[in-house]
């Protein structure tokens, strides 16, 4: 069976590359295809494929402005040539679900989430205090086209599997179809307990620096109650969060060696997690170093995170509803063997093993055969 996988594009290692990784041990010989590809930000496992670029890949100052060409992204991934192919799967949260397979061939998208710049997101990415003015002009003018361009092409989808019930409904409203559910994996043998290492007095935050994923509520209520809060992760917002952060507050940049991170969720008193995401994999990161986390109540950590078991919620995106929270996390006690067996739940294998099922049930393949993880 000839495999390709439609990935948006590969500039560097998140959940979703996690879970093209996935992808990837199930089918060894799968060629990739991606809209823009930056190699030395993504894993071995990943780059031991052959790796095909759209044509958005030689247009100059790429790499900084990538995100810039959006309009242009569906006729990029449109353009190719997928033919030959018995199986198409896309790893979508943009437009790699467009992709066109050939004729016979089956479709299956694992959606992270239908591309949120024009759904859910719009008004957070260009919103009148989010993006300059020329920026929201340009957004509300393309959005009808990609808005249409995205609810058609998803007739060209066989499969849907998302990566949360939270998501699954997402699909069904927007695009009118049914998902299963599959939870993306935690690398539960990296993010370990620290054993009976002491921890230190720090809050932690691991994230890009994007707006939806309201750093800014952190930095305003760490701020004003002076604990420290340590942030890593790069993107669009840190010089403006930099520059509004008081001194308790440490911004640690982008670090390329996970041993670092682990340790500093195994160290923190917890994880912080104030936006709303379609999953979200670092608070599970944190439950395997058996760490606790404290979310906003929206989006998939609903389903990763229990109240009191693993966590605590707040209610409202608010500075005042996190500062409250924080204050309430600090007279809770948390397990960090229960913490940990919640995040085993979401291990690579198990994914592996839903997803193996999933591919066997599809009645249209009948000869699929699939590499085992290796140890």
């Amino acid at each position: 069976m000839k495999v390709a996988i439609v990935h948006d594009w590969l500039t560097g290692m998140r959940g979703g590359e996690r879970v093209l990784e996935i992808f990837c041990r199930l089918f060894p010989d799968a060629d990739i295809y991606t809209l823009f590809y930056f190699p030395e930000k993504i894993s071995g496992q990943i780059k031991k494929h052959t790796v095909i670029p759209s044509r958005l890949q030689h247009v100059p100052g790429i790499r900084k402005h990538y995100r810039m060409l959006l309009p242009l992204f569906p006729s990029a991934v449109e353009s190719f040539d997928l033919t030959g192919y018995d199986l198409v799967i896309s790893s979508s949260h943009a437009v790699a679900k467009g992709a066109m397979g050939g004729d016979g061939s089956v479709s299956v998208c694992y959606c992270h989430t239908p591309m949120r710049y024009i759904w859910a997101m719009f008004d957070t990415y260009f919103g009148r205090n989010q993006s300059p003015r020329l920026l929201r002009l340009a957004a509300h003018l393309v959005r009808p086209y990609l808005a249409s361009w995205d609810r058609t092409t998803t007739r060209r989808v066989g499969h849907f599997l998302a990566n949360s019930r939270f998501i699954a409904r997402q699909i069904e409203s927007v695009y009118g179809r049914a998902a299963t559910v599959i939870h993306p994996p935690v690398d539960t043998d990296l993010f370990v307990p620290a054993g009976c290492a002491p921890r230190e007095d720090y809050y932690l935050i691991v994230s890009a620096l994007a707006p939806y994923k309201r750093i800014d509520l952190a930095v305003e209520a760490f701020n004003r109650i002076g604990k420290r809060l340590v942030i890593i992760g790069s993107g669009t917002e840190l010089q403006g969060l930099r520059a509004v952060s008081g001194e308790t507050i440490e911004f640690k940049g982008y670090l390329r060696d996970d041993r670092d991170v682990v340790r500093y969720y195994q160290n923190c008193r917890a994880l912080l997690f104030p936006g709303v995401e379609d999953f979200g994999l670092t608070p599970l990161e944190a439950q395997a170093c058996g760490r606790p986390v404290i979310a906003f109540a929206g989006g998939g950590v609903l389903e990763s995170v229990i109240e009191g078991v693993s966590g605590h919620f707040f209610h409202e995106q608010t500075v005042d509803a996190l500062t409250e929270a924080v204050y309430e996390f600090e007279k809770m006690t948390f397990d960090p063997a229960i913490l940990r067996r919640r995040a085993l739940y979401y291990s690579a294998e198990r994914m592996t093993d839903r997803l193996k099922t999933f591919f066997l049930n599809i009645p249209e393949i009948n000869n699929i055969r699939f590499e085992e993880i290796p140890e």
